[in-house]
């Protein structure tokens, strides 16, 4: 039985491989033939071909090496608590080591661009007047003279611009401060999705998981995007639905509360995030518990309900916000190429090890997280909205879909983890990417 789950391990391994080869190749002949994808030279990723070697590049190597050494002694023998914080701050660790392969300067470039938040936080005045017009200022209408968002704040619901002016509210401004929230919110994903292993099947499950939640190759992504950002929030709302399950009474009920409420937040941090609602509804249902669904449901609808008197519907939004993104890089892309290229690179960002334990996947507790994380990603991809840039775009449910990685067996644990390692830092000095 074990070696046949190896097997379907490795053949996985070499599909994916193989599929992203492909679509090097592909994308490489599409260029060739006048589409303009928009990407870069590195397609199917967001970015450049590069390869840089230095002397920086020895920290991520020194963070790799440390990390097959003594993470998996951590994760069997380090109190709870404490493999807690390790695996966040190794996470941290890792993509911050990766980001600076670059140098300091590009922990915080990549969220300082114009097209990114930071550029339209000065247009922020009053919280009323900014949610009850922020639509009419997503489409471009040619020849208006009218303003508009920049690119990523009209792809995106008010509350992820909202977060960086509130940032810039408490003093906390500029995009050195925004990168340390997006890094550390990212980072902090890897505790939320243990906390709800240990939750809705074992310590042990989330045990055996934790190096591979750490060191994923998506940790490239992680410094510095703004879907970082979102990462955090969604996973912990979800944690809270999941602890929520396993407590009966208002003790229960105020844990679902939260969660819907951080879960309703996260709704407008991105659109794409009501596809976590099948993980949001797997981590209560594998407990066979309905109430918190309900609470966390009416908590939710709160939290809209909240923004629509302030001036923003989120239906409205999403809308105008697909009319601009026809009006932008999405229609030089074509949709079939990036159906398949998509998941090429969601393969990739979450290593080899995440997709041989995806192929391990059976019944049980275990498989209700990744299989439901699954489902949200396909519906995404066969959208046509998310064509490209997924690396990033796809973070906050990477997490979900390592989960998988407590299946695999505990004697290959290192040299899985080393593979992951070895490919994220084979990916960060080959390409230069947007983020």
């Amino acid at each position: 039985m074990r070696s046949g789950s190896a097997l379907r391990g490795a053949v996985a391994v070499a599909v994916v491989a193989a599929a992203y080869g492909g679509a090097v190749l592909i994308g490489q002949a599409l260029a060739r033939h006048g589409y303009e994808l928009r990407l870069g030279t590195a397609v199917p990723l967001s970015g450049k071909l590069d390869v840089r070697f230095s002397a920086r590049t020895l920290l991520p190597v020194l963070v790799a090496v440390l990390a097959v050494v003594l993470l998996p002694i951590s994760a069997d023998r380090l109190p709870w608590r404490w493999l807690l914080a390790v695996s966040s701050l190794t996470a941290a660790a890792w993509a911050i080591s990766l980001a600076l392969v670059d140098g300091v300067s590009r922990l915080s470039s990549p969220i300082a661009t114009e097209a990114e938040y930071l550029h339209d936080v000065p247009e922020v005045d009053g919280l009323r007047d900014f949610l009850a017009t922020f639509t009419e200022h997503i489409v471009i209408v040619v020849g208006s003279g009218q303003f508009n968002w920049t690119t990523h704040v009209s792809g995106h619901p008010p509350g992820a611009l909202l977060s960086f002016v509130l940032l810039e509210r408490l003093g906390l401004g500029g995009p050195g401060w925004a990168a340390a929230l997006c890094i550390a919110a990212g980072a902090s994903a890897t505790a939320a999705v243990l906390v709800t292993l240990r939750a809705v099947v074992s310590e042990q499950a989330a045990r055996r998981a934790a190096p591979f939640l750490a060191t994923a190759p998506a940790a490239i992504w992680i410094a510095t995007s703004a879907d970082g950002w979102f990462r955090g929030v969604s996973a912990w709302g979800i944690t809270l639905l999941a602890l929520a399950a396993g407590r009966e009474g208002w003790r229960g009920d105020v844990f679902a509360a939260c969660g819907g409420l951080v879960l309703g937040g996260a709704l407008f941090l991105s659109y794409g995030l009501v596809l976590l609602a099948p993980v949001a509804l797997a981590v209560v249902l594998v407990r066979r518990r309905f109430r918190p669904l309900v609470v966390g449901a009416v908590a939710v609808a709160l939290v809209v309900a909240g923004f629509a008197a302030l001036g923003f519907w989120w239906l409205d939004g999403l809308t105008q916000t697909r009319i601009r993104y026809d009006q932008g890089s999405a229609s030089a892309r074509p949709y079939l190429y990036f159906l398949v290229a998509n998941l090429a690179v969601l393969g990739l960002a979450i290593g080899p090890a995440g997709v041989a334990a995806l192929a391990r996947l059976r019944r049980g507790a275990l498989a209700w997280l990744p299989w439901a994380a699954l489902v949200g990603l396909l519906i995404a991809d066969v959208s046509g909205l998310s064509k490209s840039e997924v690396e990033r775009i796809w973070l906050p449910w990477m997490p979900w879909l390592l989960a998988a990685t407590a299946l695999l067996p505990a004697e290959r644990r290192r040299w899985w983890l080393a593979a992951q390692l070895a490919l994220g830092l084979l990916v960060q000095t080959l390409v230069r990417t947007n983020w």
